[in-house]
């Protein structure tokens, strides 16, 4: 049903094709995170901020035009709720990236590993979100990318409560460092609940399309 709507006028096609953008641009926001986390490269986490800023004109193009009557009525609100969710998943990313600028380069030494790998994950759920909603639209096996995105956040809780169990152990003497670091961790594991939640909203746009 999805490829009836979205052939019935342009306005569909176009939101269609700047959520694509949309989730290419966290890709690679996610992916430059990344890289800045596996390097420790501090400076090059603006790269973030500055794609949060494209992604954030993107999100705006999609919202208008579906206000100017893009999509029926009964799909237009799960539709705009996804868009939200990626949104609150840029800002969180963004967050990630300025508190790591902070992080104190001992106690960040110490969780290095756990984080790298978190944002390797948290990288290849958005492709896989990509990905999803292109399931969505081509009609795709859109549950096979819904549980693989599930099965990712599930590892990253795993290596979250690792994380929580070293910095345990640790006696921090400086308020700030420890706010810092437990603020920047939190940042790091929200996204993958972001990403869970928006693809959970996919499978309620193609329930209800149903």
């Amino acid at each position: 049903m999805f490829d009836k709507i979205i052939s019935s006028g342009k306005l569909e096609k176009k939101v269609i094709e700047s959520i694509k953008i949309h989730l290419k641009t966290l890709c690679s926001a996610a992916e430059c995170f990344r890289q800045a986390i596996s390097s420790a490269d501090k400076e090059s986490t603006f790269c973030v901020a500055q794609l949060e800023r494209e992604a954030d004109t993107i999100r705006r193009e999609i919202i208008t035009t579906i206000h100017q009557g893009a999509f029926l009525p009964f799909i237009r609100p799960n539709i705009c709720r996804f868009i939200e969710i990626v949104d609150e998943a840029f800002d969180t990313l963004e967050d990630a990236a300025f508190e790591f600028r902070y992080v104190n380069n001992e106690l960040f030494k110490i969780i290095e590993p756990e984080c790298s790998r978190i944002a390797k994950i948290n990288s290849e759920m958005c492709e896989i979100l990509s990905l999803a909603f292109e399931a969505l639209i081509d009609k795709g096996d859109l549950k096979e990318k819904n549980l693989a995105i599930r099965i990712c956040e599930k590892q990253i809780d795993d290596l979250k409560f690792d994380i929580i169990e070293k910095l345990r152990k640790i006696e921090i003497q400086n308020f700030w460092d420890g706010k810092i670091i437990s603020d920047f961790v939190d940042y790091l594991t929200r996204l993958s609940d972001l990403l869970e939640d928006a693809s959970d909203y996919l499978y309620i746009i193609e329930i209800s399309l149903k």
